[in-house]
């Protein structure tokens, strides 16, 4: 990857970039500093006029620090073997917890996060998703209010179901 590189693509290898971009230099996020998937990082960079090699240090920097906020499923399996304690969080939707979940797993909503907060929860906070694209931004929330013991799960539901768990029904969003 280098200054070079479309957007999308970029997007794709870093899921918490446009997070990253947003929260450092205030791209992204709003109409006036937007993006298409097919501009480079140099072009946007140019348009905002800055550095386009700092900019991609600072993309790098932020994707390793994502890396770890995130668990693999065989890690999550191991930890269970070993006795760990895992407290299951689903931050899809839910007509998609509803359908398939992983076992004991709570749909995350106003009453769940009311719950966490006001118990200490023990063990390992593992938050789920559908393919671990978007989970990111829920873990860094997480941390933010505290809950440094919360991890996203690599790949989401669907890594989970083809690493651990064939049990669990793969499915494919239809938008």
């Amino acid at each position: 990857m280098n200054v070079d590189t479309k957007m999308g693509e970029l997007m794709a290898l870093m899921p918490g970039a446009r997070r990253a971009l947003f929260a450092k230099y205030h791209l992204g996020g709003c109409q006036s500093c937007a993006f298409d998937d097919t501009e480079t990082l140099a072009a946007l960079s140019e348009r905002a006029e800055l550095d386009a090699n700092e900019v991609l240090e600072h993309l790098q920097a932020s994707h390793e620090h994502d890396l770890t906020m995130l668990i693999q499923p065989e890690e999550v399996k191991a930890r269970i073997a070993g006795g760990d304690s895992i407290f299951w969080i689903d931050v899809r939707t839910r007509e998609e917890h509803d359908a398939v979940k992983i076992p004991n797993s709570e749909f995350f909503n106003q009453e769940l996060q009311e719950k966490i907060f006001k118990e200490k929860l023990s063990g390992i906070v593992v938050l789920y998703d559908h393919t671990g694209k978007y989970v990111l931004d829920q873990v860094a929330w997480f941390r933010g209010h505290g809950i440094e013991n919360a991890f996203g799960l690599n790949g989401g539901i669907d890594a989970w179901s083809q690493k651990v768990d064939p049990n669990i029904t793969r499915y494919r969003l239809e938008i």
